[in-house]
């Protein structure tokens, strides 16, 4: 079984611009996000997924394999459906290019054993919830589950609602989904369904048309994601103290 890692890197981003290639410890980030994902052994390839020529320069630079795609598309579901068609595999796993902390061992749980292939399936990972103030947090995608960790639904809202007992786990999304190749072309050959457009949630659409989801819980993964300044200001502290000679 053929798996390959995509990591979505646009430039246009509107709270920092520009941040794939952001400097950490003289490092662009991207670089820093390869290297991580590298750790994952299940992966077989690897590719940067970008529509700006900066950001492809950069990779070209350091050795990271990088495809060219339109600058179209909405989200990374969509870019790595475009890169599903050059690149042959059996999963494809979506990584985030703003995540250079990125959990490795996330990323090897969102690879099943077996995949199937003649429908369409998808995996997510999740993790649970202990602070109250992020089951209010919209940003903060809540999911719900059966008892083979199939996802039933997912929400801004905190669900399930404590009416008749608080006595219960919250559980939230984390951005490392994987898909089959039917998974992503549906997602390209569909329209929005009625919950992606009610609570903005792109991966809704997925259980809007009654696509198989599993989730896999990984205890206290809790991604940062350098959305801002400040976001990008933490990460380099963090990793100063890590490995402060920038190896």
């Amino acid at each position: 079984m053929k798996i390959a890692g995509i990591i979505p890197a646009r430039y246009a981003s509107t709270r920092l611009p520009g941040k794939p290639l952001k400097d950490i410890l003289g490092r662009p980030m991207i670089w820093w996000v390869y290297k991580r994902v590298r750790e994952v052994e299940q992966l077989d390839e690897i590719y940067v997924a970008t529509d700006d020529g900066r950001i492809r320069a950069v990779c070209e630079q350091y050795g990271i394999p990088v495809i060219m795609t339109s600058p179209d598309h909405p989200n990374g579901a969509m870019r790595l459906q475009e890169v599903s068609e050059t690149v042959a595999a059996d999963f494809y796993v979506q990584l985030n290019g703003d995540e250079p902390l990125m959990n490795t061992v996330a990323i090897a749980a969102a690879i099943p054993g077996e995949v199937p292939q003649d429908v369409e399936f998808g995996t997510n990972i999740i993790t649970q919830i202990d602070d109250p103030a992020q089951v209010m947090d919209p940003s903060n995608i809540k999911m719900v589950f059966d008892d083979e960790m199939n996802a039933l639904y997912m929400s801004r809202t905190p669900i399930p609602y404590p009416f008749k007992s608080i006595d219960f786990q919250y559980y939230k999304h984390v951005g490392i989904i994987g898909y089959n190749k039917k998974m992503l072309d549906f997602y390209k050959n569909s329209q929005p369904g009625r919950f992606e457009r009610i609570e903005g949630i792109d991966t809704l659409r997925f259980l809007d048309y009654g696509k198989r989801l599993k989730l896999t819980l990984v205890p206290d993964c809790h991604s940062l994601s350098v959305d801002t300044q400040k976001d990008l200001d933490m990460v380099i502290k963090m990793m100063k103290e890590q490995n402060g000679d920038g190896e």
